[in-house]
């Protein structure tokens, strides 16, 4: 005799022939940690594998969750979502001002770039905004994951934007319902947009070329092994 309010979790993916694919859906009463462990868990075990890199925005737990079921996967914070973050760090006058200066890293053309001017917008944010200043400084790694891939697939990994456009088709859709008599009706309505979607990416073109991807496969690595250095570098310090 009430009316709750739900999420539906959906993943996409990048698979290996290169084209998008929708890789599950569930609805869950609160988007916290323990969801979407569920949510990934239940990907997994469906099969679910070889993942290099992920890219969302920061739901609380989520980050836990993907470290927790996808070991060894990188993780892209959404560039979109961090801008709205890092603009409550400062008044509403000054929040065009740093939404520009944020939008030069990603307009650098290479890596090496990249990271010194992240630096440089930090240092200017230092002075008169020091608490956004230090937002950026401890996203850096979160923010900046895209430049360790090849700059061809930059627009496609930074940010979080394709998925947004999903998302905005299947609010559109559960709009014109309202309100749904339980779980499964959710399911199959949601299911049959992203059914739609998954078939209009399978008969279209490659999201990723195979070259592309190939390329892709080998900057994951390296930042693999990046990382598991700078982690025995980390546990010798400690020790």
């Amino acid at each position: 005799g009430r009316t709750v309010n739900v999420h539906a979790l959906v993943a996409t993916g990048v698979n290996a022939d290169g084209h998008r694919e929708i890789l599950g859906i569930d609805v869950v009463s609160s988007e916290d940690g323990a969801g979407w462990l569920a949510f990934l868990r239940g990907l997994v075990a469906r099969g679910l594998s070889g993942v290099s890199l992920v890219i969302s925005d920061c739901h609380a737990g989520l980050r836990d969750a993907i470290a927790s079921t996808l070991p060894g996967t990188s993780w892209q914070r959404c560039r979109a979502h961090y801008a709205r973050n890092l603009a409550t760090c400062v008044p509403k006058s000054a929040q065009p001002w740093v939404s520009t200066m944020l939008r030069t890293v990603f307009e650098q053309p290479d890596a090496a770039s990249v990271r010194a001017q992240h630096r440089q917008v930090v240092q200017a944010l230092e002075d008169k905004y020091p608490k956004a200043a230090e937002h950026l400084d401890e996203a850096r790694e979160d923010i900046l994951t895209f430049a360790a891939y090849p700059k061809t697939v930059w627009r496609q990994i930074w940010s979080n934007n394709p998925q947004e456009r999903l998302n905005k088709e299947i609010r559109r859709r559960t709009d014109v319902v309202g309100i749904f008599p339980h779980r499964d009706a959710i399911v199959r309505l949601v299911g049959a947009v992203l059914a739609e979607q998954h078939d209009e990416w399978t008969e279209g073109r490659r999201y990723l070329g195979l070259e592309v991807l190939a390329d892709c496969r080998k900057a994951a690595e390296r930042k693999a092994q990046e990382d598991a250095d700078a982690n025995v570098t980390n546990s010798a310090i400690a020790a």
